[in-house]
């Protein structure tokens, strides 16, 4: 790590935006992104611990944390830190990960001083005081309630559990009622001084910045905090491998509608191909042209929902696919997703699938790329993964280079393993479903 301060351009662009990162003595990296023409500005404290952090027995202590922080300072209260926020016209807010935790906030330009301090504030200097932990933990068991009454976000955290198993990712970034109940005061206060260390965090701003000035604030703001001597962050090495999974989960609700988590293992962070990957995953399933809403939901009429993804972890990866029908067509539109998986499997995509996917993945990164939040959130992700930050250009150029022989490559090698299911539904723990287990 640098002794004293080292900046570096990233991204220059032709529209006078410009990409700047300062690395602190330390290791706390500051990046920030001029955008022309916006009046706001966008910014986050990421830090890089999520649940896959957590010893097992307290799973939840990070989402448990993320909510803690905004209870209090040694500075400010509860209510005055999001006052301050929402008096100038702001918002603040937060999420966790599997692999790392976000404080942001959005305000105009002439309010960021007041914005970074705030939220540097909250991550920095919280209280933590058992009374919180106390009245927090009841918030979080109504959280996990609603969340375990959506049985269309639950098949994810159960499609997790069934590839993973028992292994980091394999657990709900939640944490479940016993593990919150049992969760020790001691257990969030030890991962709060553990993890929250400058070098495992980025401050990441986008918008009508001025990448100077926000050193300078953050300086004065971690003041003695940026230790030269501190260690690094050790990297994160082969926890999300399957560990025990199962091929088939089976949770038994009595629903109307039965949910359906379909997927295999996908590509790692970083991988080369994923640029591939993300042609294949949206001419299978993100649009309406898509193969699957198409031979699901228009031809067939079996799915309301149906949709294919991609996500990336730092050592693994999952390719899936999602599907929502009535129970007594579950097995069809299993059928019918499988049987399109094979067929590209075999054969790749058309030539007119192809280009038709590669436009709709270029048109959605120039279009999430369009206000300064978004901006803010792709810099901070490059820079905690430790990934080189290419421009839209660049990006847009890696998409084009894509070509159908690409595509083959990553459906033969990803959609010819076993597969995995979660299914959420008025089934019998027994039941079978055909072709999957």
């Amino acid at each position: 790590m640098p002794a004293r301060a080292q900046t570096a351009t990233l991204i220059s662009g032709a529209d006078g935006g410009v990409v700047r990162r300062t690395t602190l003595p330390g290791g706390l990296r500051v990046i920030t992104e001029y955008v022309p023409g916006v009046r706001s500005v966008a910014l986050g404290v990421w830090v890089a611990a999520g649940s896959r952090d957590e010893p097992s027995a307290q799973m939840g202590s990070a989402h448990f944390l993320e909510h803690l922080l905004f209870k209090g300072t040694t500075h400010r209260d509860a209510m005055t830190i999001s006052a301050q926020i929402e008096s100038v016209g702001g918002d603040l807010n937060a999420f966790t990960t599997k692999e790392y935790t976000c404080y942001h906030a959005r305000v105009l330009d002439e309010h960021l001083a007041l914005a970074l301090d705030v939220v540097c504030d909250v991550v920095l200097n919280a209280t933590v005081h058992d009374h919180d932990i106390e009245s927090e933990r009841a918030v979080i068991l109504e959280e996990i309630a609603m969340y375990e009454d959506d049985p269309g976000d639950l098949v994810h955290d159960e499609f997790a559990r069934a590839m993973f198993g028992n292994s980091p990712l394999g657990r709900p970034i939640l944490g479940t009622v016993d593990t919150i109940t049992a969760l020790p005061r001691s257990a969030i206060k030890k991962f709060y001084r553990r993890a929250y260390t400058p070098d495992s965090m980025v401050i990441s701003v986008a918008g009508n910045v001025d990448h100077a000035s926000v050193v300078r604030d953050v300086k004065k703001i971690f003041a003695d905090r940026l230790d030269s001597s501190a260690e690094s962050t050790p990297a994160r090495s082969g926890k999300g491998r399957k560990a025990s999974g199962v091929p088939v989960l089976i949770s038994s609700r009595p629903t109307e509608q039965a949910h359906l988590m379909l997927g295999a293992p996908g590509l790692r962070r970083g991988d080369e191909r994923r640029f591939a990957l993300a042609v294949l995953s949206t001419a299978l399933g993100g649009g309406m042209s898509s193969r699957l809403f198409q031979e699901v939901r228009e031809k067939r009429g079996l799915a309301y929902s149906v949709y294919a993804y991609a996500q990336s972890f730092a050592d693994t990866g999952v390719f899936g696919l999602y599907a929502g029908c009535l129970p007594n067509k579950a097995n069809t539109v299993l059928d019918v997703c499988l049987t399109e998986l094979d067929s590209v499997a075999r054969e790749g995509l058309s030539q007119e699938e192809l280009q038709r996917a590669k436009g709709q993945v270029k048109g959605s990164m120039v279009l999430g790329q369009e206000d300064p939040a978004s901006r803010m959130t792709r810099n901070a992700r490059a820079e905690l993964h430790d990934e080189p930050l290419e421009s839209i250009d660049q990006l847009l150029e890696r998409v084009d280079a894509v070509d159908a022989g690409a595509v083959h490559d990553v459906a033969k090698n990803l959609l010819t393993q076993s597969f995995t299911l979660a299914a959420i539904g008025p089934f019998d723990e027994t039941h079978t479903f055909n072709a999957v287990g």
